[in-house]
């Protein structure tokens, strides 16, 4: 019996791997040899990769309602769905196809996040191995470094791009099976859709929202294109194979290092650490494109991205107006909304004007920007959340009863 705890978190972790270290993310290291093979701008490129992200967002909030079946159904259907759309990128040409496949995976790869870890969590802390949820997210950049391993040797013996393709999808088949192995059928039922109650928003809230936003387009820049930017720098292009290996290692390891940092300083003071160390990164990739720059940015990027999604999703629960949280859902779609936004936009933003100044400089430095103010944010929201609490406690202790 104590093996199983451990066995399902594993399950988790390749859940996680390939709805979304794969299904998600794959597409950075195949972007460049699909864009030199397909003659693609960087702003269809940009399209592209921003197409995953509304579906992401269109299945975040479906998935945030109860829908009919298991939860272990809609794991398993979306690892399915997953694999489906990646083997079929490799067999179009078209780019309104690319948008509808991406869009259709994006949404995908939110089913498989949630429903893994509504699933895989809920039992792991039944079973008193809470711990254990740290094997679970390190799925995301374990995700990242196989797939990215592979594309480099497929790509380094001559593999056309759709060939990365298939290979993905047949990794991510090989995962999905081994989740449906390491996963056992679930008996809770998700129910009928049902609309979730509207959370109370506090002024700490609003701050964590905004703050979100930016970190989702502060990020997703540097994710997208730092593999095309290593392969366009003729002094760093052999570092093509690694780099995004290693911004997967990096991310492998990053929530439970942050969630434990946030432990001992607060978890909206460590979103704002958190932020300036990937505001490092990302300035590295536009300012200091050599070897030590883009490692830089790699491991910066890498190790903050996932650990930041993370903080400010348990931060949601703090800013509540009671500090009690009661049902997330609602304030999880908000904070999910918000990211997404900062998703979607900055791929356009970047390849547009990429088109129009033949440079990523320029956007990356906005992102910079971005995170540095949601650093700012989120030392404003706890402020104001720790302003709330005294004066709640002040109350409390006003309507108590002389001794």
């Amino acid at each position: 019996m104590t093996k199983r705890p451990l066995l399902l978190s594993l399950g988790g972790l390749l859940a996680m791997a390939a709805g979304v270290g794969i299904g998600r993310f794959v597409y950075t290291p195949i972007l460049p040899p699909m864009v030199e093979a397909l003659h693609l701008t960087k702003s269809q490129a940009g399209l592209i990769a921003s197409a995953n992200f509304i579906g992401y967002l269109a299945g975040a909030l479906l998935a945030a309602v109860r829908l009919p079946g298991s939860r272990r159904s809609w794991l398993l259907s979306s690892l399915a769905i997953t694999a489906i759309c990646l083997a079929a990128m490799g067999l179009t040409f078209s780019l309104p196809l690319f948008l509808l496949l991406r869009l259709v995976a994006g949404m995908a790869s939110a089913f498989a996040l949630i429903f893994s870890s509504a699933l895989v969590l809920d039992r792991l802390a039944s079973a008193g191995r809470g711990s254990l949820s740290a094997v679970h997210f390190a799925g995301v950049g374990s995700g990242i470094a196989v797939s990215a391993a592979l594309v480099a040797i497929l790509v380094s013996n001559g593999a056309a791009w759709s060939s990365l393709w298939f290979a993905s999808a047949a990794l991510a088949i090989v995962a999905s099976l081994a989740v449906a192995w390491m996963v056992p059928p679930d008996t809770v039922v998700t129910g009928i859709a049902s609309p979730v109650a509207k959370a109370p928003v506090s002024a700490a809230f609003v701050a964590l929202i905004a703050a979100y936003g930016l970190f989702g387009f502060g990020y997703v820049i540097t994710a997208t294109f730092i593999v095309d930017m290593v392969r366009g720098a003729a002094g760093i292009a052999h570092l093509e194979p690694y780099i995004w290996v290693l911004f997967g290692l990096s991310a492998a390891p990053s929530v439970a290092l942050w969630t434990w940092i946030g432990r001992s300083w607060g978890v909206l003071r460590t979103f704002a650490v958190a932020s300036l160390v990937e505001a490092a990164g990302v300035a590295a990739s536009a300012l200091w494109l050599h070897t030590t720059g883009v490692i830089v940015a790699a491991v910066f990027v890498g190790g903050t991205f996932m650990g930041l999604t993370a903080l400010g999703l348990i931060a949601a629960r703090e800013t509540s107006p009671n500090g009690t949280g009661g049902d997330p859902r609602s304030r999880i779609a908000l904070m999910t909304a918000s990211f997404s936004a900062g998703q979607i936009l900055g791929p356009v933003f970047a390849g547009y004007v990429y088109d129009a100044t033949g440079s990523l400089a320029t956007p990356s430095l906005v992102a910079v920007a971005a995170l540095v103010l949601a650093a700012l944010l989120s030392v404003i929201a706890d402020a104001q959340r720790r302003g709330a609490a005294r004066a709640a406690n002040a109350s409390l202790a006003a309507r108590k009863p002389e001794a």
